[in-house]
């Protein structure tokens, strides 16, 4: 299916690992140029090469630490200066939280706020304007199924992630008529370095190796009984970003494997 995305070019927060990276690999095999941003200045360009290398499109790798609005607003000039404007917004950067609502300081649901939802409100802000002159666009934000189904050991991450739906659902509104798409997506479980680190953190004195837990935990949570890899969320990203899914507006839509145990 040709996706008719050629050309177009795309910013991806949290590009050079995970999720950030699948996506950016994927848009860049649709003959997608990307703007990708990261704080591993290393992996982050070394990352950049290889897409460059293995499909051909240009691309603008900057490190910019998400929570950290001048660092926002360095991001979106040297978007506009290389490229002259985006097409499409992935606000991806993210990171799960480990904690109690009591033992939790102020501190911490700070960062968390801003980098899962400030920072798509000020990347939002800083580059609608891009995509607007350039007859508009799609934004997607990357939630979690956390967002209406709670895990019990991150509240913040929870909370901020529901809080990053609604605001995608009223971005949404406003831009309808700016010809730009704003959608939700909420993977499940996802088969990124963090969920491979966490696990041989948890199983380090055990005697179930760190595949194994994920494997048991992947089967106790999906019907599907498996983590989904990030090249496949990837493909549902590209397709949203593409005209086939024109008439997808202000939606949340779920890749969990069956996980969510709602009808909603």
């Amino acid at each position: 299916m040709d996706l008719g995305l050629k050309g177009k070019v795309a910013v991806i927060t949290g590009g050079s690992i995970g999720i950030g990276l699948a996506i950016a690999r994927a848009m860049a095999s649709e003959g997608v140029h990307v703007a990708i941003c990261a704080r591993n200045e290393t992996r982050l360009q070394e990352e950049a090469e290889k897409i460059r290398s293995t499909y051909g499109v240009s691309v603008l790798a900057k490190v910019c630490d998400v929570t950290n609005p001048d660092q926002i607003m360095e991001f979106s000039s040297e978007i506009r200066k290389t490229f002259g404007g985006n097409d499409i917004l992935i606000n991806n950067a993210g990171a799960g939280t480990n904690e109690k609502i009591m033992d939790a300081p102020d501190t911490k649901w700070q960062y968390y706020w801003d980098l899962h939802v400030m920072a798509a409100v000020r990347l939002s802000r800083a580059l609608i304007p891009h995509m607007e002159e350039r007859g508009g666009g799609v934004i997607l934000n990357n939630s979690s199924i956390c967002a209406t189904q709670p895990l019990g050991y991150e509240p913040i991450y929870n909370t901020t992630k529901a809080a990053l739906s609604m605001f995608s659902k009223c971005l949404a509104n406003e831009c309808i008529p700016k010809g730009i798409r704003v959608n939700t997506i909420n993977p499940g479980l996802i088969l990124t370095p963090d969920w491979i680190s966490t696990a041989k953190k948890l199983t380090a004195r055990d005697d179930i190796s760190a595949m194994d837990y994920l494997d048991k935990l992947a089967k106790e949570y999906t019907p599907i009984g498996r983590f989904a890899t990030p090249e496949e969320l990837a493909h549902f990203f590209l397709f949203m970003c593409s005209d086939k899914a024109s008439y997808c507006v202000g939606s949340t839509y779920f890749v969990d494997g069956g996980w969510l145990n709602t009808v909603t």
